[in-house]
């Protein structure tokens, strides 16, 4: 793809009109939703979580943009939420909120592990223990409504090396969810994968220009400029909104029928 040869900087000034046309889309494939379409949660950290646009604002969730990807008969409500893990989302009444509107029907991604491996005692959780008995009762409440749940691993962080070698930061966590999709016979965004083979196919310096990374006076939000290898930019959200979408017509083909074709 042309994109992919050009350097960070390059790419980061066109974000902004990028961003507005997205904007102006997601409102509208939002309001054209049919009462009696697909409805679709999203269930997460702040790598998927809905950010402000306003003041001026670089970074996006890539469930943010996942709306511009279906037709519009669909809903995409997005739970996310920064900071959370399966055990926090869980202990502040989120996923209650979000059990109060699934109906038989409806399909719920759920993306955890960023913050299951913080060490305080309000996220952290043992990947192949807590973590694993969290994300499954996440899958079979959903299922008690009749809804249809979804796993994903969690996408990568830009760590690499001296070498240039994109490593690993998120440990057990994408195995043990894997290991659980198949257990429970549920659908699996291998996100981890899918954005790892981006980011070794970008190297360390293209691969900046998907991350929220700002230079000093960019914006008003970042004075001193912003260096976030975990966090995307709009252009990083909608390449892991790409990655999403394959997954999903790889592996959901009553979803992948929902998605936008080309035009």
């Amino acid at each position: 793809m042309p994109w992919l040869d050009v350097h960070p900087r390059t790419i980061r000034t066109g974000l902004a009109s990028v961003a507005i046309a997205a904007a102006g889309l997601l409102l509208s494939s939002t309001a054209d939703a049919a009462a009696q379409g697909v409805t679709l949660f999203l269930v997460g950290d702040s790598t998927m979580a809905d950010k402000p646009v306003l003041p001026e604002n670089p970074e996006r969730g890539w469930g943010q943009l996942l709306p511009l990807y279906f037709e519009p008969d669909v809903r995409v409500e997005n739970h996310a939420v920064n900071g959370r893990s399966s055990k926090s989302f869980r202990d502040e009444g989120r996923w209650n909120a979000v059990l109060d509107r699934v109906r038989p029907g409806h399909w719920v991604i759920i993306q955890f592990g960023h913050n299951d491996q913080k060490p305080d005692e309000a996220r952290h959780t043992d990947p192949f223990a807590s973590y694993t008995e969290n994300l499954k009762r996440y899958v079979s409440e959903t299922r008690e409504r009749g809804a249809r749940p979804v796993l994903a691993t969690p996408v990568v962080r830009r760590r690499f090396d001296a070498q240039g070698v994109l490593r690993p930061t998120h440990g057990d966590y994408p195995e043990a969810v894997r290991k659980l999709a198949e257990e429970c016979d549920a659908p699996l965004l291998d996100m981890t994968a899918r954005s790892r083979d981006l980011l070794r196919r970008l190297g360390k310096e293209r691969s900046q220009g998907l991350f929220l990374w700002t230079s000093p006076g960019e914006y008003d939000r970042f004075p001193d400029g912003n260096a976030d290898d975990t966090h995307f930019n709009a252009l990083g959200a909608t390449r892991m909104c790409d990655l999403a979408a394959a997954e999903i017509r790889e592996k959901i083909p009553e979803l992948a029928a929902r998605l936008r074709s080309p035009r």
